[in-house]
């Protein structure tokens, strides 16, 4: 059986930074920009960047209708950040106009830790990596999770600060989400969770 492939989500955003970490994990990856392209893939990465332009641009480029089609029937899909707002069924302190793609039961604070300014970087316990060290997350006028379904596993909370307690990353069947930027730090754990799960699905 072939390796599945994994496309990023190319309109905007952290596009070479995601397919470069996907690559390092060994997966076969393809930019995605069209729904001819979305057709070749098995599973999807949204990648952050700024949420209202991507949303602009995912319907701009016919890409919306496909993209929720997929998701509805089971694509295994990992948002980071921007990613995270796209897969949200609900959206607090978005534009009028904003949609998303939904699939996942939460609610989603769009820049609830600030503007860019107040980006930051702090260390995460995440349960499913066992016992190795914690993960290092970099903020960028992030997200955070507000409230969550009873299908949806929390991974992740800020354990420190203003923030403490806050969810910052999910996931509900075949559907995965973090507020940081793990494509940014070169450790490659989220990366190879979302694999597996890619494989497992």
């Amino acid at each position: 059986m072939s390796e599945p492939v994994v496309g990023v989500l190319a309109v905007q955003g952290d596009v070479r930074e995601h397919a470069t970490a996907l690559r390092e994990c060994g997966a076969a990856v393809l930019a995605v920009r069209r729904p001819t392209e979305l057709e070749r893939v098995d599973a999807l990465v949204i990648p952050g960047g700024e949420s209202t332009t991507m949303d602009k641009l995912v319907r701009a480029f016919d890409l919306y209708e496909p993209l929720r089609e997929r998701i509805k029937r089971g694509m295994p899909v990992f948002g980071s950040c921007a990613g995270m707002i796209m897969l949200a069924d609900r959206i607090a302190d978005g534009t009028a106009d904003q949609r998303t793609l939904g699939g996942m039961d939460v609610t989603v604070r769009r820049n609830a830790f600030g503007r860019q300014v107040e980006s930051f970087e702090t260390d995460l316990d995440v349960a499913v990596f066992g016992q190795g060290p914690p993960l290092h997350a970099v903020f960028i006028r992030a997200p955070w999770v507000e409230d969550a379904g009873s299908g949806v596993d929390v991974l992740a909370t800020v354990a420190a600060g203003p923030a403490a307690g806050r969810i910052v990353a999910v996931r509900q069947a075949a559907l995965l989400a973090t507020a940081f930027h793990p494509e940014l730090t070169g450790d490659l754990r989220v990366h190879r969770l979302f694999l597996d799960m890619v494989k497992e699905i």
